[in-house]
């Protein structure tokens, strides 16, 4: 008697857009080919073109997925808090799609969660009193402060299980630390002690970043 074949989950978009992201996430944007993609499906690389039309498309879809993951501004909102919610959703998606970094703004033919998202943060600012100018330098500049922290964050050179005060430490060591005066009062006083963690510094970076965007809201148009 022929054993029963093992069942396999029919191929949809989703689920090789899942696949890809998962790829990218495990092993870097630079390892995603339609062929691995193909491989960590289990299907031959030719079915997946039935899904996805080129690997533009699937890059697409792919930065939509991070997209639809981000909080939101709920419309007529107040913009501070909506924006501070958004920049935090924006920060632990690209940890935990270090492929993201490079890819959210980079495609030409993006997808609804991401133009929907672009459109409720802009409609945000702008219900709640900023200029199109205004708006439209709010939205850059707190991108710029996301991407540039999770750039430096996810830089770090960590070893597994090691934290950022010990990689201080380990770096600052061999350091001609007496002709350092300022960078060794900062390591002993802060960034060398063990309960300091750079991931920390995000929230207080982006309220002074708020800070100073509060004052373009009463520009003139």
């Amino acid at each position: 008697m022929t054993p029963p074949r093992a069942r396999r989950d029919p191929l949809t978009r989703d689920r090789v857009v899942a696949a890809a992201v998962a790829l990218a996430d495990a092993e870097g944007i630079e390892a995603l080919s339609m062929r691995s993609l193909a491989r960590s499906l289990g299907v031959e690389a030719m079915s997946l073109y039935h899904h996805v039309a080129t690997k533009d498309d699937l890059l697409d879809a792919m930065v939509d997925v991070v997209f639809a993951e981000l909080d939101r501004p709920a419309p007529g909102s107040p913009w501070r808090p909506a924006l501070r919610g958004r920049c935090t959703s924006l920060h632990g998606a690209l940890l935990r799609h270090p492929w993201a970094v490079g890819c959210l703004n980079s495609r030409r033919s993006p997808g609804m969660a991401t133009l929907e998202h672009h459109d409720a943060v802009i409609g945000c600012l702008r219900l709640d009193g900023f200029s199109v100018r205004a708006a439209a330098s709010v939205f850059a500049t707190v991108d710029a402060y996301v991407y540039g922290f999770a750039v430096q964050e996810l830089s770090l050179p960590m070893e597994p299980g090691e934290d950022t005060a010990d990689l201080a430490t380990e770096i600052l060591a061999s350091a001609p630390m007496a002709s350092l005066p300022h960078l060794a009062e900062m390591a002993a006083a802060y960034v060398g002690r063990p309960e300091y963690d750079f991931s920390n510094e995000f929230d207080p970076g982006l309220d002074l970043v708020l800070d100073a965007l509060a004052t373009l809201r009463d520009e003139p148009a």
